[in-house]
């Protein structure tokens, strides 16, 4: 087959998925993306550049859509040059955000789209107003429902969708819910596994060691922020301290912001320390900024108690790379962890505008005389295995695209077979949806091939 990929930020979410086209060796891959220096051995790149900011002048909600639209510009002028050199593709897979996708109708218009839908913007709900620490400013609402644009001309384009979580699919409008399939993004369980051995042995990670006699308490984001908790996570840790004297915490993230609002003259971890100052001890507190993944993987291998808070917004990967190392968790009892997260069976569940709660959680980890943390631990590998296995994400991938296609990823269909387009991805019960499947890396290849499912979509 010949596959279109297209992500401002090559590969994004299909890493994964592209691999597993090249390795096969059977599929031509062509991804379309802005430059950067990442590198997939087998893939032909075709580089845009980032268009210019609209002007000033622009209406403020406009402007994202503004660039949504120069981008969409730049890639049908790529993927024109494509066409002009003989490249068809037999489907087109990329991710909506950006609004890369929406002019490709006009270049391709036999090819099907699968498209990647993340997060559809409420003005109310979900992640707005969730915080009362930081209330709405009326003027903003219009900017909010502005930021759909995008969505919305997406969702009345040709073409299919997927997306990750079933908290994800909800956050879209009713009309949509019937093009859109939940197909869950898996981890390697083999990479992403528990070490018994870890606790035994002394960590370093940055200038900062753990002694095997130290208690590790770690959160994990892409930038230290109120979307991903972090101010709750500060407010609860003078208690951890105080409590579990051998407690130590090492937080991972940059100073950016990913999500909300940007301090004006400072950083969010400045200001939490600001705020704490006096409270904690910072011999004992660690802020490692963005560190490799190796040393990601090491560090929630030996994690005590793993802590995991977000507004009802998109789940991080780390969540579920935490669950597949065994990680004892604490997460926020919001919708997207609670997807992930069964309270007292893969985690404890804690109020996320409550740092006391989470104190009281992390300490429950942290005491040696409770067993909780073992059962828990246990509980967060098997429910990767059973729900975030990668070798079954990939072949519900190919189900997927051969759904939207018509065209198998993984055997050529008889050329008189080939109907492009031929299937619609059709809806699956609430009560198959919940029935889980083998993730055991010893038996994934056969159970998943025998279990393999042609419905993509649980309601």
């Amino acid at each position: 087959m010949k596959f279109l990929f297209i992500h401002q930020n090559f590969p994004g979410q299909f890493l994964h998925i592209v691999r597993h086209l090249i390795r096969s060796g059977a599929h031509e891959v062509v991804f379309i993306s802005e430059s950067n220096e990442n590198v997939i051995s087998g893939v032909r790149r075709v580089i845009y550049r980032k268009p210019v900011n609209p002007p000033e002048a622009t209406h403020p909600g406009a402007r994202e859509f503004a660039l949504a639209l120069s981008r969409a510009d730049a890639v049908a002028q790529a993927a024109s040059t494509l066409k002009d050199l003989g490249f068809i593709p037999d489907i087109i897979i990329g991710h909506h955000g950006w609004g890369e996708l929406l002019n490709l109708q006009d270049i391709f218009p036999t090819s099907p789209v699968l498209g990647y839908f993340e997060f559809f913007y409420h003005s109310n709900g979900f992640d707005v107003g969730f915080d009362p620490e930081f209330p709405t400013v009326p003027d903003m609402l219009p900017r909010i429902r502005a930021k759909n644009a995008v969505n919305l001309v997406a969702l009345n384009n040709p073409g299919w969708g997927q997306t990750p979580t079933l908290f994800q699919r909800s956050t879209y409008p009713s009309w949509a819910l019937d093009k859109i399939s939940v197909l869950r993004e898996g981890v390697d369980l083999d990479l992403c596994c528990p070490d018994p051995k870890a606790a035994r042995h002394t960590l370093h990670i940055k200038d900062v060691t753990i002694s095997p006699k130290d208690r590790l308490v770690t959160y994990v984001a892409r930038d230290l922020e109120p979307y991903r908790g972090f101010h709750v996570f500060m407010r609860s840790l003078p208690r951890i301290l105080k409590e579990c004297p051998k407690a130590r915490i090492v937080l991972v993230g940059g100073d950016g912001v990913s999500y909300g609002a940007r301090l004006a003259h400072t950083t969010w971890r400045q200001y939490m320390l600001s705020e704490l100052q006096g409270q904690i001890d910072l011999d004992r507190v660690h802020f490692v900024g963005k560190v490799a993944y190796d040393e990601f993987r090491a560090l929630l291998k030996r994690s005590d108690a793993h802590v995991y808070l977000t507004y009802p917004f998109v789940a991080s990967w780390s969540l579920r790379e935490a669950m597949a190392m065994g990680c004892a968790i604490v997460g926020s009892d919001t919708d997207p962890v609670r997807e992930f997260i069964e309270d007292g069976s893969t985690g404890l569940l804690a109020p996320f505008l409550q740092p006391q709660k989470i104190a009281d959680a992390v300490l429950t980890l942290l005491d040696n005389s409770n067993k909780q943390a073992k059962i828990l631990r246990e509980g967060a590998r098997a429910q990767a295995e059973a729900t975030l296995c990668l070798n079954d994400y990939l072949m519900r991938y190919e189900d997927l695209i051969e759904q939207v296609s018509g065209l198998s990823p993984s055997a050529e269909a008889a050329p008189s077979t080939r109907k492009r387009g031929s299937r619609k991805p059709t809806q699956q019960s609430a009560a198959a949806s919940r029935k889980t499947r083998s993730g055991n890396t010893a038996t994934k290849t056969a159970s998943s091939a025998k279990s393999r499912s042609k419905t993509l979509l649980p309601t």
